[in-house]
């Protein structure tokens, strides 16, 4: 096995030299140019992961305050390693860009502009003023509106929520296209997205119109059959922001955004209709999915949850038509709350994490919503002063939750006292098998849960990659316990895992196919070593604090992708796919037979949903990256799939294992292909 251990301290993380009780100084000073110049780089090429005020989010640390690392070194470390590696899979800054951006990370530290610049101050890139609103009016013509009966039983050829439909399915029952013909297929057109940012996209398709979001918060709507530009609407931030989906219900479109708002437009113009924040302003809060629609409530989650203070993570609810706030359920639970004593002493404003980044699912006979929740924040226990003995609810579990009220059905928690970084925050898919209703969720320790969806009970397990976390899962329970080595884990030891922080499955969702009762699944397969870091516990501090190195997983021949069908009787492996290059699309399979998904090496692949074989790709602009969907416009069948770039874990763990797969560093783009004449 080659093993390759590249130390990533802070993977996409900045860092500068600043001295307990010192300001920080530059070699031969900055200038107020620089600053400027400096910060609308930084708005534009780095807000989006570690946040407009630079306090960090998730895998991109702090580059203030009291969490801020990398304290000791000079400044020329800091424009050295901006040049070379940021920002994580976009187009690398130009000297003059880094020391610009230099400038104002250190004048945010506390220090001052000198007299002379070490170099000229970044020209152009990043300083024009952002473009807010409806930026290109148009009309969608004979708009018709999305009723809670087409959101339940969407028609075939929609695609109006994101994994298609309520159950999660991410599965088309559109046939026109099979593995006889699938060869013909053929690009009908192209649209290119805003650069910048991580671009992971799932289109929305109603009546033949594709909704798309792109980085930026920018929301377009295109003509299905040609890709001809509709309207266009920069919601703002215009950061490089994350953002998966979007909702259609009734006349109007749902997006929430990089800094934690929900906004509503009309879906026929593209005019603002109303905007709310999601919680407080200028903490920190983002989002990088957005909600589900159920009986006229906007139902959204949130995340940017990891610094110490006094709000927390929630899911909550929203008046369609209005946008009035109707409930709020939080994923944290504190003090005299029902399970607050799971984080044992621990005072409220330290308890974090709790993320829920995924859209949720729903079951409308039950009338329940699913969703994952992430992990608690800093990612090592010893980190949190706790055991991986306090369960810290609701953490890592999967939250059953009654729609109109917000209030918990049942909960399961699927690792207790979480340590790694290894969410189990993913889609939770809904399937009948027999007499009994399931719910399927699979996360970064590429274990295949299986839960009776009535009741929250444990229903099989099933371990999909290599995994040395746990040394046992009760097979009554499902509870796990891990490695004692993990247990005993300290501050700065390093503990090894496999999966990695990439996960064995991660946001690229799984999809049904009912035809055949499989569960067709993208994996990744890599490992690392982890150490927690010591955490000032103080207000404004907090974050991920972890260290990190990846190394290839064993035995898997260096092959990081797999893309794996199980029985959902069974939960036995069917067919599997194995690869070098990751997979870093959802898996999209159709009722025509086939399975499509796409990979690093910029491939986009169909399979038979039947064994598995590859019997058609091709090769796009860049990686091949978000939520492909299919649809009809006028008969015809259209398969749609995204090229984009960044994309946390599943992107710099290959980076650092696989430098071989390479990749233009731009090309965010929607490919529409159809069948030949």
């Amino acid at each position: 096995m080659r093993r390759i251990a590249t130390y990533l301290a802070t993977v996409g993380a900045l860092s500068v030299a600043v001295t307990s009780g010192q300001q920080p100084s530059a070699p031969a000073g900055f200038t107020d140019a620089q600053v400027a110049a400096g910060r609308a780089l930084y708005d534009g090429r780095c807000a989006g992961c570690h946040l407009p005020d630079l306090r960090g989010n998730n895998e991109a640390p702090a580059l203030v305050g009291p969490s801020f690392s990398w304290r000791t070194r000079p400044p020329q470390d800091l424009v050295g390693f901006i040049q070379k590696a940021m920002p994580p899979g976009g187009p690398a800054l130009s000297t003059d860009q880094a020391l610009s951006v230099t400038a104002y990370i250190l004048q945010a530290n506390g220090g001052q502009a000198g007299a002379a610049a070490p170099q000229a101050a970044a020209q152009g890139d990043g300083g024009s003023a952002p473009r807010t609103g409806l930026t290109l009016p148009g009309e969608v013509p004979n708009f018709v509106p999305v009723t809670d009966a087409m959101l339940r039983n969407p028609p075939p050829g929609d695609w109006l929520m994101v994994r298609r439909n309520y159950q999660a399915w991410s599965h088309s029952p559109l046939t026109e296209i099979t593995p006889a013909n699938v060869g013909r297929l053929r690009l009908a057109w192209v649209w290119a997205m805003n650069e910048g940012g991580q671009s992971e996209p799932s289109p929305l398709v109603h009546d033949g119109i594709v909704y798309l979001i792109n980085t930026g918060n920018i929301v377009q709507a295109l003509d299905g059959r040609t890709g001809e530009l509709i309207w266009e609407h920069h919601v703002g931030p215009e950061t490089a922001s994350t953002m998966r989906n979007i909702a259609i219900y009734e006349d109007k479109v749902f997006v929430a955004t990089g800094d934690a708002r929900l906004v509503a437009l009309e879906a026929r113009t593209g005019r603002l209709v109303w905007d709310v924040p999601l919680t407080s302003r200028n903490k920190g809060f983002t989002n990088s999915s957005g909600p589900v629609v159920i009986r006229g409530k906007v139902i959204q989650g949130l995340t940017g949850c990891a610094r110490f203070q006094d709000d927390r993570c929630s899911i909550s609810a929203y008046d369609a038509a209005t946008g009035k706030p109707l409930w709020k359920f939080y994923t944290v639970a504190h003090r005299g709350e029902r399970n607050g004593d799971t984080w044992g002493d621990v005072p409220d404003m330290f308890r974090k994490g709790g993320e829920t980044w995924i859209t949720g699912s729903y079951d409308p006979d039950l009338d329940l919503t699913f969703w994952g929740v992430a992990q608690a924040k800093p990612w090592v226990a010893a980190s949190r002063n706790m055991k991986t003995s306090d369960r810290v609810l609701y953490t890592s579990s999967t939250v059953a939750l009654r729609p109109d009220t917000g209030e918990l059905a049942w909960f399961y928690q699927h690792s207790p006292g979480e340590s790694l970084d290894l969410d189990e925050v993913y889609e939770r898919v809904l399937v009948d098998a027999g007499p009994r209703k399931f719910v399927f969720t699979i996360g970064k320790p590429g274990i295949l849960w299986r839960l009776d969806r009535t009741s929250g009970e444990f229903a099989g397990y099933k371990e999909t990659v290599f995994q040395n976390v746990f040394d046992r899962i009760d097979l009554e329970s499902g509870v796990p316990r891990y490695r004692a080595e993990i247990m005993n884990a300290k501050v700065t030891e390093w503990v090894s895992s496999c999966p990695s922080t990439e996960g064995g499955h991660n946001w690229h969702a799984t999809s049904y196919h009912p035809g055949t009762g499989l569960l067709i699944i993208p994996l990744a397969q890599s490992c690392m070593e982890l150490a927690g870091r010591k955490v000032e516990f103080v207000e404004g501090s907090g974050g991920t604090q972890g260290d990190r190195k990846f190394f290839e997983m064993p035995g898997t021949n260096g092959n990081i992708g797999k893309l794996a069908a199980y029985d959902v009787n069974t939960l036995r492996e069917v067919w599997s796919v194995e690869q070098r290059a990751p997979f870093l699309t959802a898996a999209l399979s159709t009722a025509g037979g086939l399975v499509f998904a796409g990979d690093l090496d910029r491939y986009f692949h169909a399979y038979d949903v039947r064994d598995g074989k590859e019997i058609w790709k091709i090769r796009l602009g860049t990686s091949v990256q978000g939520f492909p969907v299919s649809f009809t416009v006028g008969g015809k069948q259209y398969i749609a799939v995204s090229t984009g770039l960044g994309g946390g874990s599943p992107r710099n763990v290959p980076r650092t294992i696989a430098p071989d797969v390479r990749h233009p560093s731009t090309g965010n783009a929607l490919y529409v292909f159809t069948l030949s004449e």
